[in-house]
């Protein structure tokens, strides 16, 4: 028995030292974490278990056979965080470049398979050169296996994916199907083709950077939710983030400690909407006055500032905060706020996080290039998601809601369970300047003084449309508020609808615009 203890140590040895000590040693002064250090910095001290970690790959391809090693460039199992079960798989870039193969794949697919069994999140860290060329079809295989997966755990359980370096080809669709995506700053790179390949087609340079790292798919494309400043930040954020989200469909979001008084009044709140309607102000701002102690959790924050989605807790109870921001884009919605909006909206419905819109929206962004790009698809996404979701709604509309902005933005028409405004809320087909216009244009052009027609007129328009009064009398506001009042009626709010039980038609899925 003792002769078996000491081979298995030896074996634990081996397995644990990946591709080498020297390149474990390697990464960790050139300021990267090993994929052992990355799991062991994730969960809960001792609670991670190890699983599957003496398979090797089969491929005896352009000199595979001598190229063999304990794991098989991932580590895959599961353990805590925040004291609640996560299944996870971390490549290991020490061996082999942490390339997929057969056995590779056929790893993250077992512990895939486990966290859905088990209504568990899982954690992807990618960290990998991509397909094992030498292995052929059989990574192409892995990946689609992989990709299956992703796609039936979609609403089922939470999905996170932490590039922590190199994810390209095939190997981005994996993440792309994910709830979320982290990045490092400067350190993470995903990509369908290379530099290289693009250099030799287009004949274009371009950097790794700027082809694909955290900075552009941050802020442009919008594939990347969050970016850390280094690894251990990142990190942090993925622990936060799950703080706030149930571990599958079937749960409700864990609840803190409501130590922040549900009936504070925020006097800031009186001033937060300038008098002049033309002028802007950060709603996050608002955001941070009537939640939970201030915190709240910005999802793609550089990505279409336009409209800010994120989480946040009322009385101890985690929210889905969509608002459009009057600071960009006067708070306009265009085709990438309506994306950010639509995909938020649809995971918060997912996994059973109540919604809570703040409306300040002129409209839509008006411009050629939004037509070409398909305005009308992609607000419709927002409108869809809005209508589809059977969460508990509120909003809260806090100056203007124009127009079709003003019905795709959580109206009562779409479902909100309850609406309140603020005394400074215009409703209305559009603003007053814009409709005097059109309502009285020939007035105004044959007036001896059109100037003072328009004035007058507008100031009509404004007392009989741009406030909430007449909304009210018809019933698509439950209440006018005093600001103040905004947080302790938002948490009545929820509290009243926290069995709220409402089922769609049935149907195998609807058909959003794509």
């Amino acid at each position: 028995m003792k002769n078996m203890i000491k081979g298995l140590k030896k074996l634990r040895e081996e397995k644990d030292a990946a591709g080498g000590l020297d390149k474990l040693d390697s990464r960790r002064k050139s300021g990267k974490m090993t994929a052992r250090d990355r799991i062991e910095y994730l969960f809960d001290p001792g609670t991670f278990v190890e699983l599957q970690s003496y398979i090797q790959h089969r491929s005896t391809n352009f000199g595979l056979d001598s190229k063999k090693y304990f794991g098989d460039g991932v580590i895959t199992g599961f353990g805590k965080i925040h004291d609640r079960t996560v299944y996870i798989f971390s490549q290991d870039f020490t061996v082999l470049g942490g390339s997929l193969g057969e056995m590779h794949a056929m790893k993250i697919v077992n512990v895939m398979d486990l966290a859905l069994k088990a209504g568990a999140p899982v954690i992807g860290i990618n960290d990998s050169g991509g397909a094992r060329i030498q292995e052929g079809i059989s990574s192409l295989a892995g990946y689609g296996d992989i990709f299956y997966r992703n796609t039936r755990a979609s609403g089922v359980i939470p999905q996170i994916s932490v590039i922590m370096g190199p994810c390209a080809g095939g190997a981005v669709y994996s993440p792309g199907i994910t709830d979320f995506i982290f990045m490092v700053q400067h350190k993470s790179h995903m990509f369908v083709t290379g530099p290289e390949v693009i250099k030799a087609v287009n004949k274009e340079e371009v950097t790794f950077d700027d082809l694909g790292g955290s900075d552009t798919h941050s802020e442009k494309s919008g594939v990347c939710h969050f970016v850390g400043s280094d690894e251990k930040n990142t990190l942090d954020m993925v622990k936060e983030l799950l703080s706030y989200i149930p571990s599958s469909n079937l749960e409700s979001p864990p609840a803190a400690p409501a130590n922040d008084p549900f009936d504070r009044m925020e006097d800031k709140l009186n001033e937060i909407v300038p008098v002049n309607p033309n002028k802007p102000y950060n709603v996050k701002e608002l955001i941070s006055l009537i939640v939970d102690n201030g915190k709240f959790l910005e999802v793609h924050k550089g990505f279409a500032q336009n409209l800010v989605v994120g989480f946040a807790r009322l009385g101890g109870k985690t929210v889905g905060i969509i608002a459009n921001n009057p600071d960009i884009y006067a708070g306009t919605l265009d085709v990438n706020a309506s994306l950010k909006g639509a995909r938020f909206i649809r995971f918060c419905d997912a996994f059973n996080i109540p919604l809570v819109s703040l409306v300040d929206v002129p409209g839509f962004l008006p411009g050629r290039d939004q037509e070409e790009l398909g305005i009308i698809k992609h607000g419709a996404k927002l409108l869809y998601a809005y209508s589809e979701a059977t969460v508990p709604k509120l909003t809260l509309i806090t100056r203007k809601a124009y127009g079709g902005a003003y019905i795709v933005m959580s109206s009562k028409h779409l479902g909100a369970d309850i609406v309140y405004a603020w005394p400074t809320a215009e409703i209305a087909v559009m603003g007053p300047q814009g409709a005097i216009n059109v309502i009285f244009k020939k007035d105004i052009s044959t007036s001896e003084q059109p100037e003072t027609l328009r004035e007058r007129l507008i100031q009509e328009y404004k007392e009989k449309f741009a406030n909430p009064k007449l909304p009210a009398a018809f019933g698509y506001i439950d209440d006018i508020i005093l600001p103040t009042e905004t947080r302790p009626l938002l948490i009545k709010a929820l509290e009243s609808l926290e069995h709220k039980s409402l089922e769609n038609p049935r149907k195998k899925h609807g058909n959003i615009p794509l």
